[in-house]
C-alpha cells in the first residue's frame, strides 16, 4: 500500500459514538460524510443532521472549534452511498449487532473505491468473523479501529488486525492515527472486548463483587479507588455511570457470551441491584441518575438494601489512609495484604485479582505486557497500568501471595499463575530492552514505525528504558538549559523545575541567564517541559510577601518578570514556546511574547490573574494592547482601536482560558501562524525545527517600538461605563469592577489623561502599579488564599 492519505473520512452511524468520531475527524480538518438511516419524512438525512445538530450540546464538548461542524455532511443509506466513492477512509460505528453489521457491509461494499481503508469501530465483535463476510481483495484493507469515549479526550485506539488485513495498512493507519490525531495506538488482537473492555470491566467487575461480598457501599468503593491509587475520578461506580449501565451492561454480555471457558466467566454479570435500575431506565450520566444522582447541589448515591438514595458520605478509613502514604510501592502493597482493615484488605483482594486475570490472558489479549498497560492509562485512565504497578510492588513477593491465596481458595478464580510469573530469576516484565509478551516468550521492543521518531519523550512505563538523552549546559534551582541529543544540538530548550511549573524569583533568574545564553551559544531555543506549561507566578510566594508588606520587593518581581517577557519577544535568536495543558497567567505571558508557539490540540491558554483579584503585570497587559492596534490597523484604513480591544478586554476581564489551541488563537492568545499538534508527545520535535527553521530563514526579532496606539480616555470612559452597567446589575462584585477598571486603565494607556499614542515603558510601569494597589486590598488577598486553599476562585 502506498502512504496512506486521508482527505474525506465516511462514519457509517451516527449515534453518540459515531457522531463524535466525526468530530473529531473534523478537529483535525478531514471532510467527513456522516450517515444514518434515512428518514421517512421530511429531510432524508435528519437523523444523521440531528446527530450533528447535537454536537454542540454534549460535555466535553467534542468539537474544539465550533466552526468546524461544517466540514461534518450529514448523509443517508438510500441515497448518498455513491459519494463513498469519494473516500479513503470508512469507519463503520453502528450498534454491536452481527446481523446489522453485515447488511450494511453488502451495501456499501459495491460504493467503495479500491483504494479505500475499511474499518469497523466494534469494540469487542470478532475482526475476522466481520472480515470474512467481505470480498477477497477487500479484507487486505480491512481491520478493527477502536476508539474510546470520548474520542477526543481520550487518547486510546486499539488497532487490531485480521488474518488477511495488509501489514502496510496497518502501518499506515497506526501513522496517521498518532499524528493525525492525536492517538495512542495500540496492536491487539481478534478476541472479545479486545484488551481495554477485556482488562478495565474486568476489574470494575471485580471491584463490584468484593465490594457486594464485604458490604461495601458505591461511595465508600469510589472513595478509595480513584486518585488515591492512581486512578480516574470517577473510580469505578461512577465511571459506569459515565459510561451508562446500559453500555457497560453490553460490554459484560459480551464477556458472559463469548467467553464461556473464562475460569472468571461466573463473575461476568452486574449485581441485581443495577440490572433493575437499567430495567428502570436509571442509565447513569445520560439519563440523570444511575448509581448516583444530583438532588440540587447534593450528589446522592443507591442504597441497594433499600432501592432509595442517600446522600453520599463514603470515606477512606484511616488506617487505608496511613498505608497509601507509604512512599515504597512494595511496602505499601505488604501493608494491604497483611492489614486488618476492611478497606485495605478490599483493595488487596482487587489489585490481586485484576494482576491474577491480566497475567493469565496476557498471552491470549495482547502481543506483550507493555500493550495491556498502556492499554489501560490510555483507554480507562490508570495512572499505571497493571504490570508496572505489580512490577514496581516487589513482583516475586506479590506472585507468591496471588499463588497462595489461589491455592486457598480467597481468590476469584483457581486457575493457577503461569509459569512465566513464577521464574525465580522473574523481577518483572518491563525491562530496558522490551517487555515481555507470553505468546512467543521474548521482548518485545518499542515499535520502530517512523511516526514515532517524533517524540522525543514517549510515555514510558515502569522498568522501561530512559527516553532520549540530553546535554545539560547550564542550571539553577528554577530552570535547565539543555540541547537533545541527537536531533539540533544548536537549539536549546529551557525548562522549568518548579512545581506545577510555577514562575518564581528562581524561575525568572533562570530565564533570563538561558536567554542570553541562547543568543551567545545556540541558533534558537525552545520552552518546553512536559504539562502543565505553566500554572503562572507562584501564589504563595506572592501573598506571603503582600501579608508581609513586602510591595517594594513584589514590585522588584514584577519588572523581571516584564523582563523575562520583553527578553523572550526581543531575542536575537527565534524563541519557541512549545505548550501542552495549562498556559495560565505569567506562563500565557511567556507563550505569548515567543517568536511563535507550537500548541496541543488540548491547551487551556490565558490571561487568568483576575480570578485572584490582579491583573496581567508581566508584560501582559501590553500584549493585549499592542494586539488591539494591530488588528485595527490591519481591519481598516481608520484604525479604530476600541472594538478590537473590547473582546480582548473581556477575555482578561473574565479570565477566559482557552478550550483548545483553536480556540486559543480566537481569543487571541496564538496566532493563526502558530502550529497545532493533535499529539502532545510531538511538541518537542516539532518546536525545535519551527526554532531551526526560523533560524535557517534569517530570523531577525520583532521592530521596539517605543510608543503604541491606544484607545485612551475615551475608550477607557466607554469600557468604564459597561463595566457600571454590569455592577448595578449584580453581575460582578464591587472588587470585580475595581479589578476589571484597573486593567482597562492599563489597556486604554496607563493613565487617565492618556492620548491616542502611549509609552510603552510607562504601561509597563502602569501594570506593575496597579497590581501592587489590588495586592494591598484584602479582598485579593482573599482570593489568593482562597485558591490556594481550594483550587477555585473566589468571589467577594
Amino acid at each position: 500500500m502506498d502512504k496512506l492519505i486521508v482527505k474525506q473520512v465516511a462514519v457509517l452511524g451516527a449515534g453518540v459514538m459515531g457522531a463524535q468520531i466525526a468530530a473529531h475527524f473534523a478537529n483535525a480538518g478531514i471532510s467527513v460524510l456522516l450517515y444514518d438511516l434515512t428518514a421517512k419524512d421530511g429531510d432524508r438525512s435528519g437523523a444523521a443532521a440531528r446527530a450533528v445538530a447535537n454536537l454542540a450540546r454534549l460535555q466535553p464538548p467534542p468539537l474544539a472549534e465550533a466552526a468546524r461542524v461544517g466540514l461534518i455532511q450529514p448523509a443517508n443509506y438510500d441515497n448518498d452511498l455513491p459519494s463513498l466513492e469519494n473516500c479513503d477512509l470508512v469507519l463503520e460505528a453502528i450498534a454491536e449487532r452481527l446481523d446489522w453489521k453485515l447488511d450494511l457491509y453488502r451495501r456499501v461494499v459495491p460504493h467503495l473505491p479500491a483504494h479505500a481503508v475499511f474499518a469497523t469501530n466494534t469494540s469487542g465483535l470478532s475482526i475476522n468473523t466481520l472480515a470474512d463476510a467481505l470480498p477477497e481483495p477487500l479484507r487486505r484493507r480491512f481491520c478493527g479501529v477502536h476508539f474510546f469515549n470520548p474520542p477526543r479526550y481520550m487518547r486510546l485506539v486499539e488497532l487490531i488486525a485480521a488474518r488477511n488485513t495488509d501489514a502496510a495498512v496497518l502501518d499506515g493507519l497506526e501513522s496517521w492515527l498518532t499524528t493525525r490525531l492525536g492517538k495512542g495506538v495500540v496492536r491487539a488482537l481478534d478476541t472479545p472486548n479486545f484488551i481495554g473492555n477485556r482488562i478495565g470491566i474486568f476489574a470494575m467487575l471485580a471491584a463490584l463483587h468484593h465490594a457486594e461480598a464485604m458490604g461495601l457501599a458505591p461511595d465508600e468503593v469510589d472513595a478509595i479507588t480513584g486518585p488515591a491509587i492512581g486512578r480516574p475520578k470517577s473510580a469505578t461506580y461512577r465511571t459506569a455511570d459515565v459510561i451508562g449501565l446500559d453500555t457497560f451492561a453490553h460490554v459484560v454480555a459480551t464477556m458472559d457470551q463469548h467467553l464461556p471457558d473464562d475460569p472468571w466467566h461466573r463473575y461476568f454479570r452486574l449485581p441485581a441491584w443495577m440490572q433493575d435500575l437499567i430495567r428502570q431506565g436509571a442509565l447513569g450520566q445520560k439519563t440523570g441518575a444511575g448509581v448516583y444522582r444530583k438532588e440540587g447541589r447534593v450528589i446522592q448515591v443507591l442504597d441497594a438494601g433499600t432501592g432509595k438514595y442517600r446522600d453520599g458520605a463514603g470515606r477512606m478509613s484511616a488506617a487505608l489512609a496511613e498505608i497509601l502514604k507509604l512512599e515504597d510501592p512494595a511496602a505499601r502493597m505488604r501493608a494491604l495484604r497483611d492489614s486488618s482493615d476492611k478497606q485495605a484488605n478490599f483493595l488487596w483482594n482487587v489489585f490481586r485479582d485484576i494482576f491474577h486475570y491480566s497475567a493469565y490472558h496476557l498471552a491470549e489479549i495482547a502481543h506483550c505486557a507493555r500493550d495491556l498497560d498502556l492499554t489501560l492509562r490510555w483507554g480507562f485512565a490508570w495512572s499505571q497500568g497493571p504490570f508496572e504497578t505489580w512490577q514496581q510492588s516487589d513482583w516475586q513477593a506479590t506472585a507468591q501471595a496471588i499463588a497462595a491465596d489461589v491455592a486457598a481458595g480467597r481468590a476469584l478464580a483457581d486457575a493457577p499463575l503461569p509459569g512465566w510469573v513464577l521464574e525465580t530469576s522473574r523481577r518483572g516484565v518491563h525491562q530496558a530492552e522490551g517487555s515481555y509478551g507470553a505468546g512467543d516468550g521474548r521482548l518485545h521492543p518499542r515499535s520502530a514505525l517512523p511516526v514515532y521518531r517524533r517524540q522525543c519523550f514517549p510515555e514510558r512505563l515502569a522498568g522501561e528504558s530512559a527516553a532520549s538523552g540530553r546535554t545539560v549546559h547550564w542550571e539553577n534551582e528554577g530552570v535547565s538549559l539543555w540541547a537533545l541529543d541527537g536531533l539540533d544540538a544548536r537549539i536549546a530548550v529551557v525548562s522549568f523545575k518548579s512545581h506545577m511549573h510555577a514562575v518564581g524569583e528562581e524561575v525568572l533568574d533562570g530565564l533570563l541567564q538561558a536567554i542570553s545564553r541562547a543568543e551567545q551559544d545556540f541558533d534558537g531555543l525552545v520552552l518546553w517541559h512536559p504539562a502543565p506549561f505553566s500554572v503562572g507566578a507562584n501564589l504563595k510566594q506572592l501573598l506571603a510577601a503582600a501579608q508581609d508588606g513586602q510591595f517594594e520587593a513584589v514590585d522588584g518581581i514584577l519588572q523581571r518578570f516584564q523582563q523575562v517577557s520583553l527578553a523572550l519577544q526581543y531575542a536575537q535568536v527565534p524563541v519557541v514556546a512549545a505548550v501542552e495543558g495549562m498556559a495560565l497567567g505569567g506562563g500565557c505571558e511567556f507563550a505569548v511574547h515567543a517568536a511563535r508557539r507550537v500548541l496541543a490540540l488540548e491547551t487551556s491558554i490565558g490571561l487568568v490573574e483576575t480570578g485572584v483579584g490582579l491583573i496581567p503585570a508581566g508584560g501582559g497587559c501590553v500584549y493585549v494592547a499592542q494586539r488591539a492596534a494591530l488588528l485595527a490597523a490591519t481591519a481598516d484604513a481608520t484604525g479604530t482601536i476600541l472594538p478590537h480591544l473590547r473582546p480582548l478586554f473581556q477575555n482578561v476581564a473574565q479570565a477566559r482560558t482557552s478550550r483548545s489551541a483553536w480556540d486559543a488563537q480566537a481569543l487571541g492568545y496564538a496566532r493563526h501562524g502558530d502550529t497545532v499538534l493533535f499529539h502532545p508527545a510531538e511538541l518537542l520535535y516539532s518546536g525545535i525545527r519551527a526554532a531551526r527553521g526560523l533560524a535557517e530563514s534569517g530570523y531577525a526579532p520583532p521592530p521596539r517600538y517605543a510608543v503604541i496606539p491606544v484607545a485612551g480616555q475615551a475608550g477607557l470612559d466607554m469600557l468604564e461605563t459597561e463595566l457600571s452597567v454590569q455592577r448595578e446589575a449584580g453581575r460582578i462584585s464591587k472588587h470585580d469592577y475595581r479589578v476589571a477598571l484597573g486593567a482597562a486603565t492599563v489597556l486604554c494607556g496607563g493613565q487617565p489623561d492618556s492620548g491616542t499614542q502611549a509609552r510603552v515603558a510607562q504601561m509597563l510601569a502602569a501594570e506593575r502599579r496597579v497590581f501592587i494597589e489590588l495586592l494591598r486590598t484584602p479582598e485579593t488577598q482573599a482570593r489568593i488564599a482562597h485558591t490556594l486553599k481550594t483550587g477555585k476562585p473566589l468571589r467577594n
